[in-house]
């Protein structure tokens, strides 16, 4: 497994804002410059870097343009209905969500004839496209997903076993807390990551409601029809309200997390074990990668290992006059070198969906992690239709929930009216 301390800084997500970035270039003034849109979080700094290799080859420029998280969608829709869309645009994959929140087939290209469709994996095209035709590119970690990644020495040091029931868990928070360390570090701010405590345990609900999945997808239940959800709910919640986030967790934000956690401030924190060395990295010597441990999401006793098989992904605007070379791009960062380069400098990237004969950077504990787990389950946002285009407003009502300006019902039921209102906008027949 990789161990580069420069890592984590080529990693690095891009901070809040829109920021063009423009590699140095020899070329002259004039050549093309395609532009790449996309949230914050979902392009990496050793993509950017990327982006420089491709210009000294090609000519080609790129012009990276990152929004905040819960600006992004509106401003997206804003620029492709108004027919100025990027070169490049960015969502989030899903058969569902590409066609009814981004409306691909009208708004993006068919890249089936690209040369890097051959190495795709099947399921990240599959959630990448419209009956047999491929519209976009997943360039993401889909090989594993968020885990709760604890301190092992903090809990030794208190005597803390991991636990496997939400009750144990909270067991292991109050413990912590009484002993003066913050138990769980919960960024809010950003407005997207406290919602993957309800949303990653699709796999539970399944197992405890049977052909829930079906039952939403065709309407004939509601999340709030759900008892599990509620409780669910209730549970995160409780969290919150026990103080187990600590004092600031409304403004605390994700990219101080690695920070928090190798400080030891933090007992325990919702990310992907790819992280683990950087964490490690920003404690200064003080843990190792090894002091750093995994366990399961475990509200509602959850046993099952959650798999999150889609993710930010690329599209080709199809009002772009640089078609020709915005597939240049994809191909480009699909290659065996570049993957590979991605792999080695990024530590939230352990692997990328596409067969180039690639070395992945799994280490030994998230291997035996993984596949100690008896079963697995899909989170929920890539299974249940219209969730994933409301996750802004489902993060934002979470946090109404947490100040008590909202109650787990008034979440579900919100989560309900905007379902049925993307539904209709899309003439759903389940929905009529």
């Amino acid at each position: 497994m990789k161990k580069k301390l420069v890592a984590a800084l080529l990693c690095g997500a891009m901070a809040a804002g829109s920021i063009t970035v423009y590699a140095e270039t020899v070329h002259a003034e004039g050549d093309t410059t395609i532009t790449v849109m996309a949230s914050q979080d979902w392009v990496y700094d050793a993509e950017m870097e990327l982006g420089k290799k491709f210009e000294e080859e090609t000519g080609i420029k790129i012009d990276y343009q990152i929004v905040p998280a819960d600006q992004y969608y509106n401003m997206l829709m804003t620029k492709l209905n108004s027919g100025e869309g990027p070169d490049i645009f960015g969502g989030q994959a899903g058969a569902f969500d590409i066609v009814s929140q981004y409306n691909v087939e009208e708004n993006a290209v068919d890249l089936s004839d690209q040369p890097w469709v051959e190495t795709y994996d099947e399921f990240a095209k599959e959630q990448t496209s419209v009956g047999d035709k491929v519209y976009g590119m997943t360039y993401f970690d889909v090989s594993t997903d968020y885990y709760v990644i604890y301190n092992k020495k903090i809990f030794e040091e208190n005597k803390l076993e991991v636990p496997t029931t939400f009750a144990e868990f909270e067991e292991v928070c109050q413990t912590l807390l009484d002993n003066e360390v913050t138990p769980i570090y919960e960024p809010c701010a950003d407005g997207w990551h406290q919602t993957m405590w309800f949303t990653e345990i699709g796999g539970k609900y399944e197992d405890l409601v049977p052909n829930i999945v079906d039952d939403l997808n065709n309407n004939k239940i509601k999340f709030a029809d759900v008892p599990e959800l509620k409780q669910a709910l209730d549970q995160l919640n409780d969290m919150a309200q026990k103080g187990y986030f600590g004092d600031n967790y409304l403004s605390d934000e994700y990219t101080d997390l690695l920070m928090y956690l190798g400080t030891g401030e933090y007992a325990m924190a919702l990310e992907k074990p790819g992280q683990i060395p950087a964490i490690a990295a920003a404690s200064e010597g003080a843990y190792t990668e090894e002091d750093f441990g995994m366990f399961k999401i475990p509200l509602l006793d959850n046993d099952i290992l959650n798999v999150h098989p889609v993710g930010p992904s690329r599209f080709i605007y199809s009002g772009s006059e640089h078609q020709e070379e915005a597939k240049q791009y994809l191909e480009y960062i699909a290659s065996a070198d570049s993957v590979q380069y991605m792999i080695d400098n990024c530590d939230k990237i352990e692997n990328l969906p596409f067969e180039v004969g690639q070395t992945p950077s799994y280490s030994d504990e998230t291997k035996e992690f993984i596949d100690s787990a008896e079963k697995q389950g899909t989170v929920f946002q890539d299974t249940i239709k219209y969730l994933n285009p409301q996750w802004t407003e489902l993060t934002q009502d979470i946090v109404s929930m947490f100040i008590g300006d909202m109650t787990s019902e008034d979440v579900l039921n919100a989560i309900d009216e905007r379902r049925a209102t993307q539904a209709e906008a899309v003439g759903d027949e389940a929905w009529k």
